[in-house]
């Protein structure tokens, strides 16, 4: 047509092909850039997470928040509080931490975390701690130590989009 003659010449059958393959390479590199620019999160801004998230939790202990807490944690979740007290879910969990939070206030004492192992969606955390519990009716303090290996999972239910899945408590031996 004459448009066409216009803006590409006479031998605009010649020039077409070469256009679209031009307009196809450009199209695949800009695609290229846009999937090399989205980086993924950085495990240090991970890592950053899960500190914020372990603070969460700790405070909502140490307020005796159990819908706090409840939130914080999947509800798949499965705790090893010693060798014979296994929690299956998160029901489970909160029925007996209700108890405990409702006669011994608790405040963390140490908070050492030895490590944080990030893959994707799971971080494992372990960490060596002290909680001083005070009894509510009165009774003398006493200090609680251990080592805790904890699970989080990426969970967009908790408020702070990680949530516990599984923790391993070892109580100190010395």
């Amino acid at each position: 047509t004459y448009v066409e003659m216009l803006y590409l010449g006479p031998n605009s059958h010649e020039i077409k092909p070469m256009i679209k393959q031009a307009i196809q390479f450009i199209l695949l590199w800009l695609c290229l850039c846009m999937i090399s620019c989205q980086t993924p999160i950085s495990e240090e801004a991970i890592k950053q997470e899960i500190l914020a998230h372990g603070q969460t939790i700790r405070e909502a202990f140490s307020a005796g928040d159990l819908e706090k807490i409840k939130v914080l944690h999947h509800p798949k979740v499965e705790k090893a509080l010693a060798y014979k007290d296994l929690k299956h879910g998160r029901e489970e969990d909160m029925e007996g931490l209700e108890g405990t939070l409702a006669n011994i206030q608790q405040d963390l004492v140490e908070n050492d975390i030895e490590s944080i192992i990030i893959q994707g969606d799971l971080a494992i955390e372990q960490t060596r701690f002290s909680i001083k519990g005070t009894p509510k009716d009165g009774g003398d303090s006493f200090i609680f130590k251990g080592r805790t290996l904890v699970t989080y999972i990426r969970y967009p239910d908790s408020p702070t989009g990680w949530a516990t899945i599984r923790e391993i408590i070892q109580p100190a031996s010395d």
